[in-house]
């Protein structure tokens, strides 16, 4: 093993131990072949239990916004969203319109629209869009139950057919019962994990699961352009739109830029999740169970970090245990 991946490995599970995480994951590729892989720990915190392999399944939670945004990415290419910038009232209905006032397309990929929900489901505006930046709910269940009406088919069946099927990703998928494939998540490492299946595949739950393998796959696709072993799978604009920096305030040095839904190491900006030894063009997408995919187009490179247990371990500083992830990356294989 390179000497240089021990200290990789080394952090991972520091922080899986740290965060009281029971399951680890790290698959890197680079120049398009797999040079690591690495599984530790168990599918639960409860003994016994079975232990993490290749074949392990993970609830990637937030990390699916990556998914929706290619499909987001084929909406645009297509043409069913005209534009990036075409008004949210344009194509929503049964929202309040002046609540919506002039919030577009992009500041729903991007985080910067200002809508956020009462506890009671009740909209309201929590800053004039694409002045801010937060990370809320209401964009995604806006923008699934969008692409699912333009299509008339749910977004991940979409992608099923346009690229899990021709990618040969087999194990990707929004799981609605259990198996013994699932990774169970900690919510409390003091109670017993369970299962996040969901109700529903259509992409409106937090159901996503996939291996640490196909994870990184899933990276490599896009850090491609779409293209594998000589065929054109997405088209190479496609890649483009959902991974080049789309946010409307992309000075801004202070909250992070996003492409459709990637973070992409654009500006420094202090509240970034990318470390700032990561080289510019590079983006990421994370997820509250601890999955990681980070891809550096300037390293030909792709890392997908797999955990199971909710929330980054820091507390209040838990932005420094991303970006040193990511920094950790670069300094490796620089």
């Amino acid at each position: 093993m390179h000497l240089n991946y021990q200290r990789l490995i080394s952090y991972v599970e520091e922080i899986k131990a740290l965060n009281q995480s029971s399951a680890s994951a790290l698959v890197v590729i680079k120049d398009n072949e797999i040079v690591l892989e690495h599984y530790g720990g168990y599918h639960s915190n409860l003994v016994p239990s079975v232990p993490i392999t290749e074949a392990s399944k993970f609830n990637v939670a937030s990390a699916r916004k990556s998914y929706l945004g290619l499909a987001v990415a084929f909406a645009l290419y297509e043409k069913k969203i005209k534009s990036i910038d075409d008004y949210a009232v344009d194509y929503f209905d049964g929202y309040d319109k002046e609540i919506l006032a002039d919030t577009t397309i992009r500041h729903l990929v991007t985080h910067s629209h200002g809508l956020h929900q009462k506890d009671d489901g009740t909209l309201f505006r929590e800053f004039d869009a694409g002045k801010r930046w937060a990370y809320r709910g209401i964009n995604i269940f806006m923008m699934t139950e969008l692409i699912n009406k333009l299509y008339g088919m749910s977004f991940p069946e979409l992608l099923r057919v346009r690229v899990f099927q021709p990618l040969g990703l087999n194990e990707t998928s929004w799981y609605t019962n259990t198996n013994d494939e699932l990774v169970k998540v900690i919510d409390n490492p003091n109670e017993s994990a369970n299962f996040k299946i969901g109700s529903t595949n259509d992409g409106r739950d937090s159901n996503l699961h996939t291996t640490a393998r196909e994870f990184a796959l899933w990276g490599n696709l896009h850090l491609n352009e779409g293209l594998l072993n000589g065929k054109q799978i997405v088209p190479k604009e496609v890649i483009q739109l959902a991974t080049k920096v789309q946010s409307p305030n992309s000075d801004d040095k202070e909250t992070p830029h996003n492409g459709l839904f990637w973070y992409v190491q654009d500006m420094p900006s202090l509240k970034s999740e990318i470390g700032e030894r990561v080289p510019k063009g590079s983006y990421q997408i994370l997820g509250i169970t601890g999955p990681t995919l980070l891809v550096i187009p300037k390293y030909n490179l792709v890392v997908a970090k797999m955990y199971n247990k909710r929330y980054n371990y820091g507390g209040d500083n838990y932005l420094h245990y991303l970006r040193e992830f990511s920094n950790i990356v670069a300094d490796t294989f620089k």
